[in-house]
């Protein structure tokens, strides 16, 4: 009964803000003892994973939406975000306020971490490999927090009483949350030791290889936008090149549900029919009457194509002419929709014909009903990320990064790969080449934004037109008027 009682006060306290967490008392599950026993700690760490899901389109618009990516057509539905697009971000214009409520998922994260430590289990592998990922999923959060806002307050304890004064926490200097970034990746693999495992044998559980895939994207903003440089550097790419045990797969083994546990998945996020669907099908497809009447770049007629959700935001020019290269396989990341019936090969940029284009990648699948389910899982690392942030740490350091640009481009390319090879040229050369490929790779994943930022130099400013360089301090987000009253340790984020 305390397990079904935590899992219940689990999933409905998190969906309240974080001011709303810090009237909980975290001695309210402690003091009653449900820390006492494994069956406990086994229920609190699936209830970490619920919540964890519920970040999921957050992370991803902090990812993606303010970069070059969207802004394009949508059918009949209305844009989301446009003053997020256009970087129209201000004190008084203010996205993810109140941190976007993350404190309240590290409540649950440091509540285990303090507390899951003295319980005894039958097997302590078990509870080690459980610890290993609660570390990483608190490093993740915390990096994500970094570089949305820079200077965040760190708070590692678990709330034991209320008293709103003792809460308030100024915002610690980001290079000191990088500190616990670190810290927290160091902890997670010391549980994890030698163990290389999947928990159940599955990726929508984070890993020693999550880990160290975060090790080396962390290590590289480190390197380059906080200033750590060569060490850094060193540190992404041997932890990058550590991660053994997955592998490319061909996209027609990559994306849809019936390929969710590939080889390539590293950590994905877990969706499935009565729990929970993804976002994607409400944001990135549209409703089947908008595209009944419409034909595809070839002429056909799109009037059978089953599609029940809503069209959100639209695939911007840079992006569908990016994707315009016939030989390479991502061409089809997006369905485009024309209104005529005519052949629009290659893409036409401002065509009055082309109406909007749908993402194919979390598509999902026709149901027993004849409607378009969404229960992609929806990954946050896999493979080509590796591949890809490792020749992002190799030209840093100023060695060849065409092994790995290569291995992601034989994929892309299949059979037209000759030809289409990478050759390495000056490191500025090489670090467009590198963004080029991961913006081809990753439409649609949440990392084209994080991307351009930690390139660092002007690239952000140079391939996004709505960031000046002159708003330089817009690479942070703002926080809210209501959150400096209601905490006199705050300070509003460096320039706004």
């Amino acid at each position: 009964m305390k397990i079904k009682l935590y899992t219940i006060l689990f999933l409905v306290t998190a969906l309240f803000s974080a001011c709303d967490l810090e009237l909980k008392p975290e001695s309210e599950l402690t003091y009653n003892g449900f820390w006492e026993s494994e069956e406990a700690v086994r229920a609190a760490h699936t209830g970490i994973y619920a919540s964890y899901r519920n970040y999921t389109f957050t992370q991803w618009q902090m990812g993606e939406v303010r970069s070059d990516v969207w802004g394009g057509n949508t059918f009949a539905n209305s844009p989301n975000d446009i003053d997020l697009i256009a970087n129209n971000i201000s004190s008084t214009l203010v996205f993810f306020s109140n941190w976007s409520n993350f404190y309240g998922l590290l409540h649950y994260i440091n509540d285990f971490i303090q507390n899951a430590p003295n319980v005894e289990f039958a097997d302590e592998a078990e509870k080690n490999h459980m610890l290993g990922q609660v570390y990483g999923l608190r490093a993740q959060v915390y990096y994500t927090m970094l570089k949305a806002w820079g200077d965040v307050p760190i708070n590692t304890e678990p709330l034991l009483e209320v008293n709103l004064e003792l809460l308030k926490k100024p915002r610690s200097p980001k290079e000191e949350v990088m500190q616990q970034v670190k810290a927290d990746i160091a902890k997670s693999l010391e549980y994890f030791g030698n163990d290389n495992s999947l928990w159940i044998g599955r990726s929508v559980y984070w890993s020693k290889a999550a880990t160290l895939a975060l090790k080396g994207d962390a290590y590289l903003w480190s390197g380059s936008v906080l200033g750590g440089g060569t060490a850094d550097f060193t540190e992404a790419k041997a932890a990058l090149s550590q991660i053994t045990g997955f592998s490319l797969v061909d996209y027609q083994n990559l994306w849809g549900q019936n390929n969710e546990e590939n080889n390539e998945f590293i950590f994905s996020i877990d969706y499935q029919q009565d729990q929970a669907s993804n976002f994607y099908g409400n944001l990135f497809t549209t409703r089947q009457i908008d595209v009944a009447d419409l034909y595809d770049e070839t002429g056909n007629p799109m009037k059978d194509f089953v599609v029940n959700g809503l069209s959100r935001y639209g695939a911007s020019d840079k992006t569908l002419l990016l994707l315009d290269d016939l030989q390479d396989q991502r061409r089809n990341t997006f369905i485009r929709f024309y209104s005529d019936g005519a052949e629009h090969i290659p893409y036409q940029a401002d065509d009055p014909s082309y109406q909007g284009a749908v993402l194919n990648k979390f598509l999902g699948i026709i149901g027993e009903d004849g409607s378009r389910l969404s229960y992609n899982n929806v990954p946050l690392y896999r493979y080509a990320d590796v591949l890809l942030l490792l020749a992002e740490a190799k030209n840093n350091l100023n060695e060849d990064p065409s092994a790995e640009i290569n291995a992601v481009r034989a994929r892309a390319y299949g059979e037209n790969f000759a030809g289409n090879e990478f050759t390495s040229g000056s490191k500025e050369q090489n670090t467009k080449a590198i963004l080029d490929e991961r913006y081809k790779e990753f439409v649609g994943e949440g990392k084209r934004w994080w991307d351009l930022v930690r390139a660092g130099g002007t690239y952000v400013f140079d391939e996004v037109e709505s960031l000046d360089a002159s708003e330089a301090y817009k690479i942070y987000y703002s926080i809210s008027e209501s959150m400096l009253a209601d905490d006199s340790e705050l300070t509003q984020t460096e320039g706004y």
